[in-house]
């Protein structure tokens, strides 16, 4: 039911004056007034779709960090974790402030982290419904008995239309920002559309808060959980799989994006919604989510096929990160409520463009360690203007740009909360075999699926592994459902030698990219990276 009341709860408290303020409404009318602004259209099966404009995803350059007595020295500060002075930060807000005074606006009172032990109260003002809409998607739907008295513990608010026309005087570098005060609990989002930077800033907000408050390691990764109760989680960075392969009929899904591992033995979700990329969608290849697109959820600069309501999601013409946020209960087989009991795998997924790494390798404590901290996937040609070939890229934690902490910090919480538990770690390539991006073909999402199938059964227990000759992984000789001969990706090139080639072109990039955190790491962790750097040659290992 809607509750819309117009200048009778007190706003003034944030700053806003004078505005029309409509409280937490149903997704119907969300839509409703989203379609009669001119703001969206509806696609033949009634979902709602809206145009980002011009940011189609985050801009990570134009986040920043308050530094502060709380912050100042614990934030790893550096290229992703930016300052802004506390000063800056108030003068701006007070210019988002009264930017949305005297005009319309909407609030959503919510929560985040399913687990009642830590459970936040989010309240989240938006200029634009459709961004309310994203908010009511992707965090936890309270009961209409806990609004009434509902107090926030973190406010956030959005005011995409507001760009800032002075922006060295705030210290910031463009018109748009997002930005977050730990002291006084707020997240500020201005000139962007891209709803996601309103749920990646409460992501950054509780990375910081849980580890360094509450002993609770924060995963950008998703979560399922089997009949019998063993637990499975999924790292990995944006294109990997994340969604895709957590979405699975026999096992309830815990959440898709982002949870927390406690002290006591348990994963819960962050959120009350999933966040899944729709570019190249089929119902046949990811029935979950093809389905769970329906009145109720949210779709993101999708193209419609010429002359229909019908979305095209084979057209990448506004982006190739085209999406879909939706309440987690879209999703038929779910976790109720969105917690369960310690992993027994965990899956870095890695969409390796190059053609090197084994589709499924089982890791060492070290090597989970290393992997983990260097977080690697690979962009692909086309996907960003100026990449022609495809680019490793790395992202500590499988979330840098979520992570105030240092990543070893991350680490270090993952490995003893890995031993404790007993957790088997596998890395699993989601991307090409054959050779690279252009010459070799992605693997098949249905033998990436009987490979972590065959791993949730225990059926490689058993099996023999042979190491990889340059990254030391241990590869299974045999996994059912799938063809023996891409198992180890060098059989599957037409020439041994480009593979070698290639295989140690990306172990350099790994070494490159580990220098930064090898002052941190213990031996154990730096002896789990690529066994080949430029003090050995290949007759050692061939």
């Amino acid at each position: 039911m809607d509750e819309v009341i117009e200048k009778t709860k007190d706003l003034s408290k944030y700053g806003l004056e004078n505005v029309t303020a409509h409280w937490n409404l149903c997704a119907e009318t969300l839509q409703k007034i989203t379609l009669e602004k001119g703001m969206g259209v509806e696609s033949g099966n009634g979902t709602l779709s809206i145009n980002t404009g011009k940011f189609t995803g985050r801009s990570p350059k134009d986040r920043f960090l308050v530094k502060d007595d709380y912050t100042r020295d614990r934030i790893w500060w550096g290229r992703i974790n930016k300052p802004i002075s506390p000063e800056n930060f108030d003068k701006l807000y007070n210019e988002v402030a009264n930017y949305l005074s005297g005009k319309e606006i909407y609030v959503r009172d919510a929560a985040v982290c399913a687990d009642p032990k830590y459970r936040t109260n989010v309240r989240t003002i938006t200029e634009y419904p459709w961004s309310n809409y994203f908010i009511k998607n992707m965090f936890l739907r309270l009961p209409e008995e806990e609004l009434e008295n509902f107090d926030e513990d973190w406010l956030v608010v959005c005011a995409p239309g507001y760009e800032c026309p002075n922006p060295t005087e705030f210290g910031i570098i463009a018109g748009n920002f997002s930005i977050l005060n730990y002291t006084r609990k707020i997240a500020l989002v201005g000139g962007s559309e891209y709803p996601g930077e309103m749920k990646k800033g409460v992501f950054t907000a509780l990375n910081l808060i849980l580890p360094v408050d509450r002993n609770v390691l924060p995963m950008h990764c998703s979560a399922n959980v089997g009949k019998d109760g063993d637990t499975a989680i999924y790292f990995g960075l944006s294109g990997t799989g994340k969604t895709t392969l957590s979405a699975d009929p026999d096992r309830k899904l815990i959440g898709d994006d982002e949870h927390g591992w406690t002290a006591d033995n348990t994963i819960f979700n962050f959120e009350g919604g999933c966040y899944a990329k729709v570019i190249d969608l089929t119902e046949e290849k990811e029935p979950d989510i093809y389905r769970a697109i329906r009145p109720g959820a949210l779709l993101e600069n999708v193209v419609f096929k010429e002359g229909t309501k019908e979305v095209d999601y084979f057209d990448s013409s506004i982006t190739q990160n085209t999406r879909v946020s939706y309440p987690i209960d879209h999703i038929d087989n779910i976790q109720i409520p969105s917690y369960a009991s310690n992993p027994k795998n965990i899956f870095f997924l890695t969409c390796d463009a190059f053609g090197v790494l084994p589709p499924v390798s089982k890791l060492t404590p070290g090597q989970a360690a290393y992997h983990f901290i260097s977080g690697y996937t690979a962009k692909v040609a086309g996907t960003e203007a100026g990449i022609n070939e495809p680019v490793p890229s790395f992202s500590a934690c499988f979330g840098e740009p979520f992570m105030p902490l240092h990543p070893a910090s991350y680490a270090e919480m993952l490995s003893k909360k890995m031993t404790e538990a007993g957790v088997n770690v596998w890395l699993i390539n989601t991307g090409w075999s054959g050779g690279p991006y252009g010459v070799g073909s992605r693997i098949k999402l249905k033998y990436t699926r009987a490979m972590i199938s065959a791993i949730l059964e225990g059926k490689l227990d058993e099996v023999d592994y042979d190491a990889h000759p340059i990254f030391g992984l241990h590869m299974p000789k045999y996994c059912p459902g799938v063809p023996t001969e891409i198992l180890d990706p060098m059989n599957t090139w037409l020439q041994k030698g480009a593979y070698v080639s290639k295989a140690i072109q990306l172990a350099h990039s790994f070494h490159i990219n580990f220098d930064k955190f090898a002052s941190q790491a213990s031996e154990e962790i730096l002896a789990g990276g690529p066994l080949i750097d430029s003090h050995h040659s290949l007759d050692e290992h061939f």
